[in-house]
């Protein structure tokens, strides 16, 4: 349980690019990440306490280990490095992220198009390990890499599982630990998610981060759950209020580290008084 009633992982999802249903609509008038603001974010982060910075990178940015990945909205790697920079001179930790799930539906992975075709051979897990590599070497991640894996439709139970271990395996050589979405809190047409989350619990690391998202209800027992098998269970609630505060409490009863603020919308100039505002009202909560 956390000392004196404080969560120790108090972090913010922030994003270069994205890719869901909502986000792939629009993909074609999509602005490239707007620095300033991130900057921004990253100021009013440390002035409400919040001391972990997840980067959702995607195609967001140039890689030169694969310029192909480039999209038109995408910032050169300067963008990122100055972002993780000004994280740094704040004191906040940095943690890259890259979504492997597999879906037609939701498009997590459709960042790394065409490679995502190649459904997990090894020239997928050799290219993909080439793109982790040039953000540990731009952030400079002390302890996680966040690798998604929410929603995957298109895996089987044992190749979402093998996917997770693939991913765990290659992390571990590079001296980092793996977060990883749990999709347990769902149901009906999300059950499968669900059940794959149930299901890789039995045969992944514990040393794997679990973040458990759910927006709309808190559920407790699925942070006893986890931290009784012997995971690190760190929660996303969302934006109201009241479930960031029930969410809070559950995680510090029953030992759970971490609470990951997510606003699924772009960090350009238009979104800037919603993403800080959100900050510096929910944020003070988290701490």
């Amino acid at each position: 349980m956390a000392a004196q009633g404080v969560v120790p992982i108090r972090g913010f999802l922030l994003h270069l690019t994205h890719y869901d249903p909502t986000w792939y609509a629009r993909k074609s008038r999509e602005k490239p990440f707007d620095l300033d603001l991130g900057l921004e974010i990253v100021d009013a982060m440390a002035e409400t306490g919040l001391n972990l910075l997840v980067i959702d990178c995607a195609d967001g940015v140039q890689y030169s280990s694969h310029p192909e990945l480039a999209r038109r909205y995408s910032v050169p790697m300067d963008y990122l490095e100055r972002l993780v920079k000004r994280a740094q001179a704040q004191g906040i930790e940095v943690v890259p992220k890259l979504n492997f799930s597999q879906s037609g539906t939701h498009h997590h992975n459709d960042w790394f198009r065409p490679y995502n075709d190649l459904f997990d051979n090894d020239e997928y897990w050799r290219i993909a390990f080439e793109l982790i590599d040039e953000l540990v070497q731009t952030c400079h991640p002390r302890r996680f890499f966040h690798v998604g894996m929410d929603e995957d439709h298109d895996r089987a139970y044992s190749q979402y599982i093998a996917a997770i271990l693939r991913l765990h395996s290659g992390l571990e050589e590079r001296g980092l630990r793996t977060i990883i979405w749990n999709d347990s809190s769902h149901g009906g047409p999300a059950l499968v998610h669900a059940e794959k989350s149930l299901a890789a619990e039995k045969k992944i690391p514990h040393d794997v981060v679990q973040v458990v998202w759910d927006y709309e209800r808190v559920q407790p027992d699925i942070v006893r759950r986890l931290v009784q098998k012997g995971f690190e269970v760190w929660a996303a609630p969302g934006q109201a209020a009241e479930l960031v505060s029930q969410w809070r409490q559950a995680i510090l009863r029953y030992g759970g580290q971490g609470l990951l603020m997510t606003a699924w919308i772009p960090c350009q100039r238009s979104n800037r008084a919603r993403l800080l505002r959100l900050i510096r009202t929910i944020g003070p909560m988290y701490a």
